[in-house]
């Protein structure tokens, strides 16, 4: 299996997948597997690693998820209490009904609360600003911030529908890691490298980069129409209030293989324990009933494409994974976990196997086809070498 993988990461990446990635596969005793193939800077001759470090973007979501139900455990966080109760403004939010003949917002009071069940599961209302034009017209009438600015008002925008009557990708995770600060009296980086992070070991995972981290950095490319691929320069912001929990940590394959692992093992990985299996358990289930993953259309074509992943297949939503129903082309089987970077990272979890993987590139818009196919193409060779 390992020499057929490197032969697929090295011809993906000779393809065009991306300038460079970095993949790994675990089962929950090991590491299985750990490749990396071409360049981490387009032109550069600096090769990419198994240690290079990515942004891995909402692949944060996971991590943040985990983080948030340690507090669980501990009654800390309650899932189904009004979220308003830790974040006072999250009981003043109002849904976004449209706009009037002239333009302006239609803005009601939600039917329900918003709860952190909700948040962790895409179904408060929340959306986010790449995918949903209602907010972008919002930003645009209003003058409100963007969300890449990480400007605390930046998260406040008004609701898409009444919290639990729909499935919407958006910033509920954001206010989750900010739910988790109030709680710790911790920033979402010192509760991460206290009590996940670092008892996980993962030393090359945080929100802003170690001089170690930045020595090992990959830059960020951009495909451009005609399927060539350049150097990207994406400022950081000016000014950041928060540190984003839905999309914010840096960080490397290796250290993701940790935390997919400790999934597999029921909360513990090497004899730490940080979750508690019948939390682990609850985290792998469908948490949002009846609705379904909708495919994420877009509107910020140099930032993403059309987003779903299994197209025409019905998938749920845990906290914080999707969760295919039905089992795949590729190999997993129904109830496999994964979700996904917006540089093109990518993860899943089959619990029922015991096996997951991760893999880097860096490269926009999200959900490249070359780059995603270079994904599903090693997650077929695992399953092709287990059957």
């Amino acid at each position: 299996m390992k020499s057929e993988l490197d032969k697929v990461l090295d011809a993906g990446t000779k393809a065009g997948a991306a300038p460079g990635a970095v993949a790994i596969v675990v089962n929950r005793n090991e590491v299985l597997w750990e490749g990396a193939s071409g360049e981490r800077s387009i032109g550069s001759g600096v090769p990419m690693t198994p240690d290079t470090v990515g942004a891995i973007f909402s692949m944060t979501k996971a991590i943040t998820g985990a983080a948030a139900m340690q507090l669980v455990e501990q009654d800390k966080l309650d899932f189904d209490a009004p979220a308003g109760d830790i974040i006072p403004w999250l009981n003043e939010v109002q849904v976004l009904d449209g706009f009037d003949a002239d333009g302006e917002p239609l803005l009601r009071a939600p039917k329900s609360v918003v709860t952190l069940r909700n948040l962790l599961t895409h179904t408060s209302g929340f959306t986010y600003e790449l995918w949903n034009e209602n907010e972008v017209r919002w930003k645009e009438k209003t003058g409100a911030l963007s969300l890449f600015t990480l400007e605390n008002k930046s998260l406040q925008t008004p609701l898409a529908f009444d919290p639990g009557t729909d499935w919407e990708y958006g910033t509920g995770i954001d206010w989750v890691g900010k739910m988790v600060e109030v709680v710790s009296g911790m920033t979402l980086g010192e509760y991460f490298a206290k009590y996940l992070t670092g008892p996980l070991g993962m030393s090359d995972t945080a929100f802003a980069h170690s001089p170690s981290m930045l020595e090992r950095a990959s830059a960020i490319h951009a495909r451009l129409p005609d399927g060539s691929l350049q150097i990207m320069d994406l400022p950081a912001p000016e000014n950041p209030e928060f540190e984003m929990g839905g999309g914010g940590l840096h960080g490397t394959m290796s250290d993701y293989g940790k935390f997919i692992r400790m999934i597999l093992n029921d909360g513990e990985l090497d004899g730490v324990r940080v979750l508690k299996p019948e939390t682990v358990a609850t985290m792998c289930e469908n948490h949002i009933g009846n609705l379904r993953v909708k495919n994420l259309k877009t509107i910020a074509p140099p930032f993403t494409n059309d987003a779903e992943f299994f197209p025409g297949q019905p998938k749920s939503w845990g906290l914080t994974f999707q969760i295919n129903e039905t089992p795949a082309d590729t190999g997993r089987p129904a109830g496999t976990l994964m979700w996904a970077g917006l540089t093109n990272s990518y993860y899943w979890i089959d619990r029922t196997n015991g096996i997951g993987g991760a893999y880097l590139s860096q490269i926009l818009p999200f959900a490249d086809e070359k780059s995603l196919e270079l994904f599903f193409d090693i997650e077929r060779t695992v399953y092709q070498a287990l059957a």
